[in-house]
């Protein structure tokens, strides 16, 4: 019996992801609307599922969300594998001179909570494979090069430090459980990703983010000392993204529903939708998903751009957040210089 391939395998796990967190999103308000599925097709290779919701007129626990899952393959340009060699030795071993085919299978998904004192949260996992060329019956041709990519990032509007304990503590358990390295690198390398340097301020109290993480040596992570344990092989890092994906659901959704009946007000309105703003411009000038994800040749903007909410407020300096010992002012202090949580 032939073995299963990792694209298959990343499939199969993203897409029993996705129906588990969109169950346990309807689970907890089931009054609201229910989730919107759409499965969609790429003309240039591939397909997904988008399970979307949205309800800027009721009093549902949410007011956008969105769990989507993409499968996509197709064939990249040489300066695209040039510039993905800086990251991995075996590309720039290849040396190819054409077209390379490749995949990208990932989970995405955003909350967007109407309560002001129920945080947002962001979470991406993903996988990448680069081919060469399949001859004759072969159906893909031989790896070059692989690796996956994570995120799960905590945004909120006011500072309850219990939550944000709790979520980087479920996160730090998540990682532990595959090497003691993995958590500081990758709170380090969240914290400084979602930096909006024009405001001088992070987006949210991040969370853990890796990208490029394969059998090759990783940036963030030093093989010097032989004895240090981490994922190294496709089924070991496999695993580790797993469980990162699975603390997903235990890291948030305790915080949902101990603040979903917090009193809510005029001016914790304002001020969640002030930073929503400040969500907005992160995502659309630094974003590298973003990006990525408007430049690939047969995307659907709207799935790129389901991460955006759907109310946000901007507004000529504000005075909000200034008034020293306000609420406001708590979150900023934490949002410009981040903490060890845990």
């Amino acid at each position: 019996m032939a073995s299963t391939s990792m694209r298959e395998r990343m499939t199969a796990y993203i897409e029993a992801m996705q129906t588990n967190i969109v169950a346990a999103l309807e689970a907890a308000d089931p009054d609201a609307p229910a989730f919107k599925w759409r499965h969609w097709d790429r003309a240039a290779g591939g397909r997904g599922v988008s399970c979307t919701f949205s309800a800027p007129e009721t009093n549902s626990l949410l007011e956008k969300a969105g769990v989507n899952i993409s499968m996509i393959h197709g064939q990249l340009p040489p300066a695209a594998i040039a510039n993905m060699a800086t990251e991995h030795a075996a590309l720039g071993r290849s040396a190819p001179t054409g077209m390379l085919p490749f995949f990208a299978g990932g989970l995405s998904l955003v909350v967007h909570p109407r309560n002001p004192s129920v945080p947002t949260v962001h979470a991406n996992y993903r996988y990448f494979e680069i081919t060469e060329q399949p001859v004759e019956t072969q159906a893909e041709g031989k790896l070059v090069a692989w690796w996956f990519g994570g995120i799960t990032d905590l945004t909120p509007n006011y500072l309850f430090e219990e939550d944000v304990v709790h979520f980087h503590a479920t996160l730090k358990a998540a990682c532990d459980a595959h090497g003691p390295a993995l958590y500081p690198a990758f709170k380090k390398s969240c914290d400084e990703y979602f930096f909006i340097k024009h405001r001088d301020e992070h987006r949210g109290v991040g969370g853990i983010r890796f990208d490029d993480l394969c059998d090759e040596p990783h940036k963030l992570l030093t093989d010097s000392d032989t004895s240090s344990r981490r994922p190294r092989t496709p089924d070991e890092i496999f695993a580790f993204v797993k469980t990162c994906c699975d603390a997903f659901l235990p890291s948030y959704m305790p915080i949902v529903q101990r603040r979903r009946s917090a009193p809510v007000d005029e001016r914790r309105r304002r001020w969640q939708l002030l930073r929503r703003g400040r969500y907005v411009e992160f995502n659309l000038v630094y974003d590298r998903g973003t990006k990525f994800g408007l430049a690939t040749p047969g995307v659907q903007a709207e799935n790129v751009l389901m991460s955006l909410p759907e109310t946000a407020r901007w507004e000529y300096m504000s005075e909000m957040g200034t008034e020293e010992g306000s609420e406001e002012a708590r979150i900023l202090e934490v949002l410009r210089i981040p903490r060890d949580w845990v």
